[in-house]
């Protein structure tokens, strides 16, 4: 039986939960459901109870579904970030880069780089929520006009996050599924991302990129008509609080980089030290924790378990193969990733993508997370850390349209694609 007939051969409750499938997909897609008050949370949890009622999923099967490793190492990890931005970590960095005497180009330069490095550690999401404010302000108070700044805030973010394995929750799950050693990544992945931020860099400083918003002129005056920082916004800096959170941080660093440890237990005991505190309330901190977030990955694994129960994708996987397409092969995975990660986010792609590896998984692994990660910057929609500066940067009186984004975005991603993909032939 050929792939193609084979299809013919399914139950309708593999035909349900196929639609399903599609419709979270969609919700993917759409950031939610038409004339429903769901985000891409809701939609993911709603479709994972239908495919347990559908197929009469037992919940102890359904949860079998769910790789805790990844959802735990997400949790921790969003603990440690939280720990850090109420310490007033973030901003106290992005003020003191802002008080460097550094031309244009150089403050550029170094916002990127704390951007990128911070990033590759603490989540690309936070580090935009905690620095948009912080550097819209900085650019109005010397005279400068924000967008390209913005604008790379994000990029810079989005790139430097794929240089670890906890950069971002699709390389968590990637380095979770895939079991691959965490100094192993960083060695493959480190010289594509540093290559990628000096490209930002050229095409923001000297590129046609530095002529982004060149019509919207900026002065110092504008600071007069943004409203007043909030104490979420910028909190002020607490020394022992950012000292206790870069020591649990650079502890996890070690423990990954030098030994054989569980990085889903070793986060979970650092994020327990982090809430035994004196003068953070738990629940202050657990406020910070993105639920909605952990709903999405859990819902999207119960439906992907369903949806591979049914054995269609295999079939579509097999007839591709037939055609001559692996998706294991570099060039597929660079189109299907880049292509996934703009239609229905890098999360959901990467759970797309994963079980159609192969055999020569590990490889195919750290492809997978450079390319879907880069991929967010490609439009303003394709990555929340986009989403994340564009709203902030509105509450700040700065717009940030599509065109914008895309001046710098286009060509970024399609640059650092290219490195992305000279870097893995030339190491493989």
């Amino acid at each position: 039986m050929t792939p193609s007939t084979a299809l013919f051969g399914h139950s309708a409750t593999d035909w349900g939960i196929v639609a399903v499938f599609a419709v979270v997909y969609l919700g993917m897609f759409l950031g939610g459901l038409p004339r429903l008050k769901l985000d891409r949370s809701g939609v993911a949890l709603l479709g994972a109870i239908a495919v347990i009622a559908l197929a009469g999923l037992p919940v102890e099967d359904a949860a079998r579904a769910v790789d805790l490793p990844t959802i735990v190492l997400l949790f921790a990890f969003m603990v440690v970030s939280a720990q850090m931005r109420l310490g007033g970590f973030y901003a106290e960095v992005t003020r003191r880069v802002g008080a460097m005497p550094l031309s244009r180009p150089g403050l550029l330069a170094a916002l990127i780089a704390v951007a990128g490095a911070l990033s590759a550690v603490f989540s690309n999401d936070i580090i935009c929520l905690a620095m948009t404010p912080v550097v819209a302000r900085l650019c109005l108070q010397r005279g400068l006009n924000p967008l390209p700044f913005l604008i790379g805030l994000a990029c810079a973010a989005n790139i430097g996050s794929a240089a670890t394995l906890i950069g971002n929750p699709q390389n968590m799950l990637i380095g979770s599924v895939l079991q691959l050693p965490f100094g192993g990544y960083v060695r493959q992945a480190l010289p594509p991302v540093v290559l990628s931020l000096g490209l930002l860099w050229l095409w923001l400083a000297y590129g046609p990129g530095a002529r982004t918003g060149a019509g919207e002129p900026r002065r110092p005056a504008d600071m007069a008509l943004l409203p007043a920082a909030s104490p979420e916004e910028e909190p002020a800096f607490d020394r022992w609080q950012t000292t206790k959170g870069l020591a649990v941080a650079t502890a996890l660093m070690g423990i990954f980089l030098f030994t054989d440890w569980p990085r889903d237990v070793a986060a979970l005991v650092g994020a327990g030290v982090l809430l035994l505190s004196r003068r953070l309330h738990s629940s202050h901190v657990m406020g910070f924790v993105d639920w909605p977030l952990l709903l999405l990955f859990i819902g999207l694994f119960v439906v992907n378990h369903a949806f591979e129960t049914t054995g269609l994708a295999a079939q579509a996987v097999a007839w591709m193969s037939s055609q001559g397409v692996h998706l294991a092969d570099p060039g597929p995975l660079l189109v299907l990733g880049v292509a996934l990660s703009n239609l229905v986010s890098n999360v959901p792609a990467v759970m797309l993508l994963l079980p159609h590896l192969g055999a020569n998984a590990s490889e195919a692994g750290v492809m997978l997370a450079l390319v879907s990660t880069f991929a967010g910057n490609l439009l303003l929609v394709g990555s929340i850390a986009n989403l994340i500066v564009a709203d902030l940067a509105a509450k700040q009186g700065i717009g940030i349209n599509w065109r914008q984004h895309a001046l710098t975005g286009i060509p970024v991603t399609v640059a650092t694609l290219a490195v992305v993909w000279g870097w893995m032939r030339w190491a493989g």
